[in-house]
């Protein structure tokens, strides 16, 4: 279908590589530079904002209705295809022709018939795309998962048959032992954070308020073998100053920030606090369990990144990866930084989520501010402290790298990286992949997709 999202005022995150696109395709054959490594079948997704109306105000890209563009691999061919997340709000919006809806730094309360249809916040389900039990669900830390089909299709919103009470994070941790899905749910109003368990199923079997003293913004977490990890920092919402078309979050660096450590079963009662230096991790690369020590890595920003205030682009802050060892013992946490380059989109091997990792993969920037100008990624060997790079052309801009395991492979960096670029000049959107055993080689093969792909959000693959 085409539905233009027109814009009439300049706006950054309506621009350039981040204007979004009008059209739902389908492109098949598709022409591969290089070759496709024997064994990748499966689907490869990036999701992303891409609004179909223009806004009525202001816009920030935590508005913008979710589009998924995915790319199939199969037997040495590859297809695209790109759709919208059918939420509610935008099938409301549909049916007047209009945006309906406000942004998350002008928020309003819809239409009292606009709301009866879409709810009084859009789901954009913008953020990231997983599997679990069978279900492709897009999420949006602020609202519940939306399942669709392996087509991208719109089935709903999913609750875990009517068990999840509040949202779920847009990162989910999948245990790579037990297939559990473990993830949280965090909201501006009391509770501020919940705790969830699926099994293998999907079935909901485990819930929990976690009692923390304010309203943060927390966008990420880890688990271990036996634990959920869980990030506190002072990133605090303001109900009122959205209200006012304020800035909506507060940094408050007094509060401190902290790590929580509860049992992978466990409740409040079970927490166990980390004091730490005030920062803030977006995400975070894992965390393992070695005796009764916890070892965190993760990109580390001193401060609250400037995006996050969705009332401008401009952001200076750089993140720095960084490794935390939680004593269960005594109590007892050390810090350090272990590289002096700035990176986020932190990835590992999923097949090691939760368990000891030798190798972390993220992604470098020419710049910080909040335009999504990432331009190499960079892989880490923990036992030995090196890192690798690999620096795209100079118009060339990359986001978020999946790990796909390669099928023959056993070794943990037995795989390939893959990630949506697009030429900032020429935009010629690509799906890149690259040998993760040795990434400075640059991509073994480029997909080339046949219409401009915008910037957006996480990658991820999903074999067959």
């Amino acid at each position: 279908m085409s539905a233009g999202a027109t814009t009439t005022e300049a706006n950054p995150f309506l621009e350039g590589l981040m204007a979004p696109v009008h059209e739902e395709s389908d492109d098949r054959g598709l022409e591969v530079i290089g070759k496709l490594p024997d064994g990748l079948n499966g689907v490869f997704t990036r999701i992303g904002p891409n609004p179909q109306f223009s806004p009525k105000g202001a816009y920030h890209p935590f508005d913008g209705d979710g589009m998924v563009h995915a790319v199939y691999l199969e037997g040495g061919k590859a297809r695209y295809r790109n759709r919208w997340i059918e939420s509610k709000g935008l099938l409301a919006e549909r049916k007047r022709g209009r945006a309906c809806y406000g942004s998350v730094s002008e928020f309003s309360i819809p239409e009292e018939d606009v709301m009866s249809e879409g709810g009084m916040m859009k789901n954009t389900a913008n953020t990231h795309f997983v599997r679990h039990a069978d279900r492709f669900l897009a999420l949006l830390e602020a609202g519940k998962p939306t399942e669709v089909s392996r087509e991208l299709d719109t089935v709903g919103e999913f609750d875990f048959a009517g068990k999840l009470m509040g949202s779920m994070t847009a990162h989910p941790k999948i245990d790579p032992k037990t297939g559990e899905m473990i993830f949280f749910g965090y909201s501006p109003l009391p509770p501020y954070l919940q705790y969830h368990v699926a099994d293998k199923f999907g079935v909901l079997v485990h819930s929990a308020v976690i009692e923390i003293p304010a309203p943060v913004m927390m966008h990420d977490f880890a688990i271990t073998e036996n634990h959920a990890v869980f990030i506190d920092s002072p990133a605090i919402f303001d109900i009122e100053a959205m209200m006012r078309h304020e800035p909506g979050i507060r940094w408050e660096p007094e509060r401190g920030t902290r790590i929580g450590v509860v049992p992978r079963r466990g409740g409040n009662e079970d927490v166990r606090w980390f004091d730490i230096d005030p920062c803030y991790m977006v995400h975070v690369f894992n965390a393992f369990e070695s005796g009764n020590t916890i070892e965190l890595r993760a990109p580390s920003f001193d401060t609250m990144p400037g995006g996050l205030q969705f009332d401008s682009p401009e952001q200076t802050e750089e993140p720095f990866p960084r490794k935390w060892v939680l004593d269960l013992s005594t109590g007892s946490v050390s810090s350090e930084q272990t590289d002096d380059r700035a990176g986020e989109f932190p990835r590992i091997n999923d097949r090691h989520t939760g368990l000891r990792n030798r190798y972390m993969y993220n992604v470098m920037a020419r710049n910080w501010g909040f335009g999504f100008d990432f331009n190499g990624v960079v892989k880490y060997d923990n036992d030995s402290g090196k890192g690798r790079t690999f620096t795209y052309g100079d118009t060339t801009v990359v986001g978020d790298h999946a790990f796909a395991p390669d099928p023959a492979g056993q070794a943990e960096d037995d795989g390939f990286l893959m990630t949506l670029g697009v030429d900032r000049e020429t935009e010629q959107s690509e799906l890149m992949i690259l040998d993760a055993r040795k990434i400075e080689d640059g991509p073994v093969a480029r997909v080339q997709i046949p219409r401009r792909v915008p910037l957006g959000f996480h990658a991820n693959w999903m074999p067959e």
